[in-house]
């Protein structure tokens, strides 16, 4: 008995990364943008998983809209700091939305989970729109270029 009890206390290590494993492309917008100590840890997790999609998106770009930034770890530490605040903001709002009482705890988890997916697509497509304006907006390109010059 105390064997199996010694095994369900396993403790299951549990990666930590900080912003020290990341970009110092994502260092400098975390520092610039002032992202806030309780934020950092989403900001991390959002930016090391989502690689791949900004990825993609960043080669499906024209490069005169690449060209606004230096390089993609720019690019791609920018769509997580705006994945970051916007599913930070989506949770906050699903706090407080009431299902129907005929939704089940799982189809209420399946519903945020795709929502929420939605509201992080829609911010890669939110910055490339945005990078496509620059690329004729002086101001604008601005904008994105000041921040990894601080």
């Amino acid at each position: 008995m105390s064997e199996i009890n010694n095994n369900e206390e396993q403790i299951i290590e549990e990666t930590v990364f900080t912003l020290d494993d990341c970009s110092p492309e994502l260092r400098q917008v975390a520092t610039v943008e002032e992202v806030p100590a309780e934020l950092i840890d989403m900001l991390v997790n959002v930016y090391k998983v989502s690689e791949p999609t900004s990825r993609e998106a960043w080669n499906a770009l024209p490069a005169s809209a690449q060209n606004v930034l230096d390089n993609f770890e720019q690019f791609h530490s920018l769509v997580a700091l705006s994945q970051s605040y916007s599913g930070v903001d989506f949770l906050g709002e699903m706090q407080d939305t009431k299902f129907p009482e005929d939704m089940s705890a799982d189809e209420q988890a399946e519903y945020k989970a795709s929502m929420l997916d939605k509201v992080l697509v829609n911010c890669v497509k939110d910055m490339c729109k945005q990078l496509k304006k620059a690329r004729r907006n002086p101001p604008m390109k601005r904008e994105f270029t000041e921040i990894f010059q601080k």
